[in-house]
Parts: C-alpha cells; structure tokens; sequence
C-alpha cells in the first residue's frame, strides 16, 4: 500500500457535496499520498453495496483503462479486509497493476444504518424489537459475557481509548469531546449491554487506500505498507439469522473463530507479533470477542488486560483504534480503521506506536463473511 487518502468527514447529514463528490476526493487524496496519477489506476474495490460504481469512478477520473472491478459479497462493514484481499490478488496475478479500495457513505443522504426499521425484520423478530443492529447483535454480546465471565468494564475500556487517541486527531469528528469514565456511565443505554458510547457514529464521508506490487511500492514510498496476510470466511453455515444461527457454537462470537487462525498461519506470524490493532466498533463487544478470537487475549484473562490503560498509544501493550476508530473518528463502513493501519507502517497516524512493524485490522465484527488484514515493515516479510 503507497498512499491514503480520505474526505473530510461529517457528522451525519452534514456534508455539503454529494457522497460520489466526497468518494472522488478520497480516492484524489490517495492518489496524492501515492505519487501517481490518478489516470493510471487501473483497478476498484470496494465493498458493503457501495453506491460509487467503479465505472462511475473511473470515468470520472478519466482513467485510461480499467482492468479489474470487484465488490466484496455481504458482510457491512466485515467487507473492508475483503475489499483488500481482492485488490492485492488483482495484482499478485497480474490483472491490475493500481488498484484502488475505497468507500464512500453519506447516512445523512441515503438513510441511518442504525434506524430502528433499517434492517429487515420478520414479523417474529420484529415482534421481540430486533429491528436494528443494535438490537440484532446485543444478544451475542450478552451471552458471551455470561459464558467467559467479561465484565462490562472491558467494554468501557475500548469506548474510552477510543475517545481518548481521537483527541489528538483533528480529522476526528469526536476531536475536542473527551469522554470520562463517569460520562461513559451516565449515557443512557441504548439496548443492553451496550451505553449510546458503546455504539458507532453515524457519519458522511469517504476513505480510499492504493494497492501495488511489491517492487512498485519501493520505487513509490519510503516505508510502504505490506499485506503480509488476508483472509475471508466464516464457520459452517454460519450466515443463518443473528438471533437463529445453525450452530450454537457460532452464536457468541464475533465470526472470526475460522478464519483469524488462518490469517496467522498466511503470514507466517503469531498473534503476539502484532504491535497495533485497528478492530472495527459497530459496537463495543464486538471488539472484544474479535481481539479473543484474533488470539490476542485469552478469554479469561479479558478483565485483566482489556483496560484502559493498556489500549492506549504510545505505552500499552496492546494500543487500539489509534484514530479514533468507528466511535470517535469516523465511521466510513470502517474503511478508515485501514487507513490508519497503514499509516501506523507508514508514518502519519496521529498516536503512533514507536517501532510498529505489524498492524492488524480486523473488520466488521458478528457478521459474516468475515474479513482481517495483516500489515507491515518489508521486515516483516520474514
């Protein structure tokens, strides 16, 4: 990866220009950070339905030949990583040679993701008030923390690292809110066991990432970021209703429990490499089975380790959503957690976490399919 690139991001209906205007300017900004002319690219990515087509896109930026088009199926924003992977295949076998991710979402022009009613509910479901996202996943939540014995507070920790790396970040849209321990208590419950700071922000904007060969990347950037390992997938049938899923096992997790293993073994690498994650917040919880799951922390000592202080940049073991993340920067379909993993490789993340050779980025927890990435130095390498 040589270059990011982002629009300037909004609270929910605010922004002035259209989402394709604010997705173009993303992918311009990229293009910028790369060093290349935007005419060049040759290959889109994208994921979650984007509405941004990448014949829209690439005609508008006057592209000169366009050789790979893809969309990651299904997953919201667990399609990030995915988008990823599709983008490094294109050019790992030769059928693109700059390929583009990117996302654009404007909530405040097409609608809430978080509305109750948003999401299509049955009569049975809607009958018990699964109407929502929220309402969808809470149950998950519920019962793995019931299971493993999660205190609440391992999900406070997350909201508040959050809040607190997005303080120094003036792209965030939470940049001059910090969040109190008390003022995290205080907020009123959305649905349990998840608080209103529990829950990601509804927000305009767009992100988009470069993707190139290995020897390109050299020529283009001082410290490139390299895709030392991806991977999409789900447990047996594990697509079935969030409140009915076929497998019982499957029910209480956050869908990485298949594929994070194999993530791993891609990259030849174990989970205690990794020097900084970027976890996606659709909610809380979802952080916390993930990071489980990912083999970062073991279920019985989450209380223990899952705290503020260690989730935070530049001291903790284990610094988090170094951005801001879906609570507190943005939330760009989760598109902008890749962007800041980048740049934790790359330089520019505004909490940078000294010598970060490894950086995870884990996508749209308790949906499937589920997509991570691996990113890192050209030491890494191995």
């Amino acid at each position: 990866m040589v270059g990011v690139g982002e629009s300037t991001y909004f609270r929910h209906g605010r922004a002035p220009e259209p989402e394709f205007v604010l997705t173009l300017r993303a992918i311009l900004a990229a293009a910028a950070d790369a060093s290349i002319d935007p005419r060049t690219i040759d290959g889109f990515a994208s994921f979650a339905n984007d509405r941004n087509t990448s014949l829209r896109v690439a005609n508008a930026l006057g592209v000169h030949e366009m050789r790979w088009s893809s969309m990651q199926w299904g997953g919201g924003g667990g399609g990030g990583g995915g988008a990823v992977q599709h983008a490094a295949a294109a050019v790992a076998t030769g059928c693109a040679e700059t390929v583009v991710v990117y996302r654009g979402i404007c909530q405040g022009q097409y609608g809430r993701f978080g509305a109750g009613g948003y999401v299509s509910a049955s009569p049975l479901r809607a009958a018990y008030g699964m109407r929502s996202p929220a309402e969808l996943f809470a149950s998950r939540m519920t019962r793995f923390m019931a299971e493993h014995d999660i205190s609440p507070d391992t999900q406070k920790a997350v909201a508040l690292a959050s809040y607190h790396h997005a303080q120094r970040n003036p792209r965030a849209l939470m940049h001059g809110r910090e969040l109190s321990p008390e003022g995290y208590d205080a907020s009123r419950w959305i649905v349990e066991p998840w608080r209103l700071y529990d829950c990601c922000q509804e927000s305009d904007g767009a992100a988009a990432l470069i993707v190139t060969s290995a020897e390109r990347a050299r020529d283009l950037a001082d410290r490139p970021a390299f895709v030392l390992g991806a991977v999409t997938g789900g447990e047996h049938r594990s697509g079935g209703f969030k409140e009915n899923v076929f497998d019982p096992e499957v029910f209480a997790t956050a869908e990485f429990t298949a594929a994070a293993a194999r993530l791993f073994e891609s990259a030849v690498l174990r989970p205690e490499d990794v020097d900084v994650v970027q976890a996606y917040e659709n909610f809380t919880g979802g952080v916390v089975m993930a990071l489980i799951e990912h083999g970062l922390v073991q279920a019985q000592r989450a209380n223990e380790l899952l705290t503020f202080e260690n989730l935070v940049a530049p001291t903790g073991g284990l610094p988090l959503n170094t951005a801001g993340g879906n609570l507190a920067e943005a939330y760009i379909h989760g598109l902008g957690l890749t962007v800041e993993g980048v740049r934790q490789i790359s330089g520019g993340s505004p909490n940078p976490v000294p010598e970060t050779e490894v950086s995870l980025v884990v996508s749209g927890p308790m949906v499937t399919p589920a997509t991570s990435l691996l990113l890192g130095t050209e030491a890494a390498l191995g």
